[in-house]
């Protein structure tokens, strides 16, 4: 048959044959044959059940296949003959050439039957098989064409109500489409799926909706795992250091060890640091400059005067307008992971009814835990061991041990006089001239004007009030640019009280004299160190120790110490006993409206109580700081860098420190240092040594006896005097 220029052939076999020799390959096969007779029906019973086995399996597979041609089913279920049945379904169901021939070569009906059942119940099975997964696809195509029509008839009516289709439901899928994109941990995203299954089954009116919808916000909007590229280069973070900030070699060094460890180590976790220092110094400044040198983001977080934990924690969603806690915003803010964030001023936390957020900085703080912390609002882990975190503060006391033992303290000391002009000239003048629309051209300031006005209108160890003061004289000067009264104005020491008014401050200077009875001593406050000084009388006729100046319990304390020792070992110092017996002491502290407390005024008050009872004058040069015990020993104290810095500006050129103190001498500038005599003492009895005049300047009544003072020989050598 011939159709559109093929040739159609149909090959029916008539009989079974078997190749007994082949005599022709090409061009066409020829062999020796012998006819076989059909298989042969052994037990027809066996035979027709069989037979009607495989028509029950027809007539299933035929109810699967709808698209068979209805003589192709006639043919099948009206042949009457088992073996042309079974021959009939080896031609058309899907063998193989072994199966075929395997039908082929059987020799009895009941053997064919067999093999066209097991053929077509394999072929019945795969029929099966493939209806259930074509039904199974025709389902979902089905509902998905059917959400496709319903969600175009809900666009029409709501088109035909005149509702905004970019209502709620575009919300839900543009949300949709931001959870597809974002890459989130598992147990977020599941959680952030069942929220947005929630939310797409409320209406827009529903409490929850809005709720839901702004929660969704966050958890999309943080950046779970995203980060930012450290800047590793060392001498850059170096410079950019130095670029920014004068001294502070200790915080750089521990910045640069920073960054050669995640130059090593990428995976490291970031240190937690916390300065510690007079306000003005650069603790914030500083961390800026880090986040710089990082080439990190950077956020600041102000923890004054904060009193709830939920500030930080975060509110429960269960609450009405509750909100993530500053750190989730913060990071939400800064937009990666692995940014730089200031916990500013952690010591003036507060705590009340509503919690304690100190405590909860425990676990933000803590590298251990802080990589599944959970806000109360989002109720999610979130990784924070990526983030640097960096706390300011100005003194150590108020922060509660567990939490001060999970940070790194660095403490930045005041500055001193010399570093304050290098700073002024490095970073304040020319930010105050470019601040008030001026160039360098028209303002210069002397040096000498400008220790001027560190002495004299500031009282810090920082440089925000020295800073201010050059930006009012900054300001003074642009007023006479802009009046024309003048191209440009260089400022002396002479010019100073016209442009800022009379002194403020009359700091405290060496006496070049003091009494018998007075020592200078040195303390340290929040602003820097000061010196003070001690002022003892004797009260004839009086009894025991008065005490004035607003001292502290700790500091009334350390002067009784003082008293007791020296009675105790008055004939070793040459006092006569009487002198305890017969007069009192009245002890004074000037500047009695500013309270004072502590241990380190005890070696001072030692100073100034035997100074008083032999009459010999504490030498005027001399400053000194330490506790004392009523054993007779001297203990270290803390804040000597600020003491030494502030005697150092008085005028002060001899210092006396407690011995263990020797390694805190390495802090104070070498230029400091090198106009400095430094003497360690470890026992007060050293402190009359070499604190005291050999000479009896003012003689106390009643003079002591012969035997006194024959018992008392001062011992010159008792103190390490060594220059420093």
């Amino acid at each position: 048959e011939r159709l559109d220029d093929t040739m159609h052939i149909i090959a029916q076999g008539t009989e079974r044959i078997k190749v007994l020799d082949w005599k022709q390959q090409e061009p066409y096969l020829r062999a020796l044959v012998r006819i076989l007779p059909e298989p042969r029906i052994v037990d027809p019973e066996e035979v027709e059940a069989a037979k009607r086995n495989v028509q029950a399996m027809i007539q299933q597979a035929l109810a699967l296949l709808p698209g068979v041609p209805p003589e192709v089913r006639v043919a099948i279920l009206g042949s009457v003959e088992p073996v042309r049945l079974a021959y009939f379904l080896g031609s058309i169901l899907n063998l193989g050439v072994e199966q075929e021939q395997k039908m082929l070569e059987a020799e009895t009906a009941d053997e064919l039957l067999h093999l066209a059942h097991v053929y077509l119940a394999r072929e019945l099975e795969i029929i099966q098989l493939r209806s259930k997964i074509t039904s199974e696809a025709q389902s979902e195509m089905d509902k998905a064409q059917r959400d496709y029509v319903l969600r175009q008839q809900m666009k029409a009516i709501q088109k035909e109500l005149g509702e905004d289709e970019s209502g709620e439901r575009v919300e839900a899928e543009m949300l949709r489409e931001r959870l597809a994109s974002a890459d989130l941990p598992d147990e977020v995203r599941q959680e952030a799926e069942r929220e947005l299954k929630r939310l797409e089954r409320l209406p827009a009116a529903a409490p929850d909706y809005h709720v839901i919808r702004s929660y969704l916000d966050y958890v999309l909007e943080l950046p779970w795992r995203k980060s930012s590229e450290d800047k590793l280069d060392l001498i850059e973070a170096r410079k950019i250091l130095d670029e920014d900030h004068y001294g502070l070699e200790d915080v750089k060094e521990r910045i640069l060890e920073f960054l050669a460890v995640i130059k090593l180590r990428p995976d490291t976790k970031s240190p937690i640091l916390c300065f510690v220092g007079p306000p003005g110094v650069g603790k914030t400044s500083l961390g800026r400059s880090i986040a710089r040198a990082l080439g990190r983001q950077f956020e600041r977080l102000s923890l004054g005067g904060m009193r709830d934990e939920a500030e930080l924690r975060g509110h429960r969603r269960t609450y009405i307008g509750s909100m993530p806690g500053r750190i989730i915003q913060s990071i939400r803010r800064a937009g990666v992971n692995n940014f730089v964030l200031m916990l500013d001023e952690i010591d003036k936390l507060g705590n009340d009814f509503r919690g304690d957020p100190a405590s909860a900085l425990l676990e933000i703080l803590d590298p251990q835990q802080n990589n599944t912390f959970r806000d109360h609002y989002l109720d999610l882990p979130f990784d924070l061991s990526k983030v640097f975190f960096i706390a300011t503060a100005n003194q150590m006391g108020p922060i509660p041990p567990p939490l001060r033992d999970r940070m790194e303290v660095i403490n930045l000391a005041g500055y001193s006089d010399p570093e304050k002009l290098q700073i002024s000239r490095r970073y304040l003048i020319p930010r105050q001239i470019s601040e008030n629309g001026l160039n360098e051209s028209q303002l210069k300031i002397e040096d000498d004007a400008i220790e001027l006005i560190a002495a004299r209108y500031t009282r810090e160890a920082g440089v925000r009030q020295l800073e201010r003061n050059i930006g009012s004289i900054a300001r003074k000067v642009a007023l006479k640019i802009a009046q024309g009264q003048g191209e440009s104005v260089t400022v002396t020491a002479g010019d100073i009280k016209d442009y800022l008014g009379a002194p403020r401050f009359y700091p405290e200077q060496a006496r070049k004299e003091l009494p018998a009875g007075v020592a200078t001593g040195m303390a340290w406050t929040e602003m820097g160190g000061e010196v003070l000084f001690i002022e003892a009388t004797l009260l004839p006729g009086g009894k025991g120790l008065t005490i004035t100046g607003q001292l502290g319990e700790v500091m009334q304390e350390s002067a009784r110490a003082a008293q007791s020792y020296l009675w105790s070992h008055a004939a070793e110092f040459g006092i006569s006993a009487e002198m305890f017996r017969d007069y009192g002491v009245h002890l004074h502290v000037p500047a009695a409206a500013i309270p004072k407390d502590g241990p380190s005024a005890g070696v001072s008050i030692t100073a100034a109580l035997a100074s008083l009872y032999t009459g010999r004058r504490v030498r005027p040069d001399t400053a000194m700081t330490g506790e004392i015990t009523l054993s007779g020993l001297v203990f270290p104290v803390g804040g000597i860098k600020e003491k030494v810095l502030a005697a150092h500006r008085a005028g002060i050129r001899r210092i006396i420190l407690p011995l263990r103190n020797e390694a805190d001498v390495e802090e104070i500038p070498e230029d400091v240092r090198k106009e400095l005599q430094i003497v360690f003492i470890s026992r007060i009895n050293e402190v009359v040594n070499v604190a005291l005049e050999m000479l009896v300047a003012n003689p106390p009544p009643p003079i002591a006896t012969g035997r006194d003072q024959a018992a008392y020989q001062p011992d010159s050598e008792a103190a390490a005097v060594r220059p420093v």
